[in-house]
């Protein structure tokens, strides 16, 4: 199996997709997550950019991100809304989507059904969706999450345990049972190491934060082992350190502690080193 390292666009829009292509391969990576923005050029773009990529380098991988931003709506026009979204993102034809899927408010039957015009859609196109582990979704918080995987065994998840740890204000030591029944559904890894107040530290190589740093890696790696035992030919990881809010910053003066992009750097050649095959 081979791990393949994606560039997060969030943080770069200022750049135009040229720029910030050239910059990931210049660093090393060999793909792109993005959500795309209300702009057709952007979007015809970067799709052109990306398609040359993938003629040069076939394994270049384009990772599309769902996201409904919360409108005042019922239920109904949510699902209208978040369908449409969808299934215009399956039409560019991306290698997998990941979607931030329903809400935490939403009662179990209605994301339920969301998920399953979700696996619907996955099944018509052949394109995997997975959901992304998330705060404000039905996968918010990890014990709450083991309803769903019961009832969907096949769902496929973005780990991003980060939010579980805000939600729960923990480091989860008390839930490692079931992060162990999460774990194998984990098919694509957002790397960012999170704390028991929020979901990203100030620089995950300071010695502070080293005991965080170790249980994040120690829980990426179950899920290496994991998908390795499933014999997946590839595991996509994303370092996603975010720009402000996520990034801390300095009162008044609103300096950030940290540059986004050379943590998701120093990150990514950090696993490169310290995850085992």
């Amino acid at each position: 199996m081979k791990l393949q390292f994606i560039a997060t666009y969030w943080g770069s829009e200022s750049l135009p997709p040229e720029t910030f292509l050239q910059w990931i391969l210049n660093n090393g990576y060999n793909g792109v997550e993005v959500f795309l923005p209300d702009s057709d050029s952007f979007c015809t773009e970067l799709l052109s950019l990306v398609a040359e990529e993938k003629k040069r380098n076939p394994s270049f991988q384009l990772i599309l991100q769902h996201i409904s931003h919360p409108q005042n709506e019922d239920m109904k026009s949510f699902r209208k809304r978040d369908a449409a979204s969808l299934k215009q993102l399956l039409s560019y034809h991306p290698d997998f989507i990941n979607a931030h899927t329903g809400k935490d408010y939403f009662s179990f039957e209605d994301n339920c059904r969301i998920i399953e015009s979700f696996l619907e859609l996955q099944q018509q196109t052949g394109i995997r969706i997975l959901h992304e582990t998330h705060r404000g979704r039905f996968s918010f918080h990890a014990p709450a999450l083991l309803r769903y995987l019961d009832m969907f065994p096949e769902l496929e998840l973005t780990g991003d345990f980060s939010h579980f740890c805000t939600v729960s204000e923990s480091m989860l030591a008390d839930q490692e049972a079931i992060l162990q029944r999460i774990i194998p559904h984990v098919g694509h890894i957002h790397a960012r190491v999170g704390f028991e107040q929020g979901p990203q530290v100030n620089n995950p190589f300071a010695p502070e934060w080293q005991l965080h740093l170790s249980q994040f890696v120690n829980w990426w790696q179950q899920i290496v082992s994991q998908n390795k035992l499933r014999n997946k030919d590839v595991l996509t990881i994303t370092p996603e350190f975010g720009p402000v809010p996520y990034m801390p910053v300095e009162p008044f003066t609103q300096k950030e502690l940290a540059n986004q992009w050379q943590l998701n750097v120093l990150m990514k050649e950090y696993l490169q080193i310290h995850l085992n095959l």
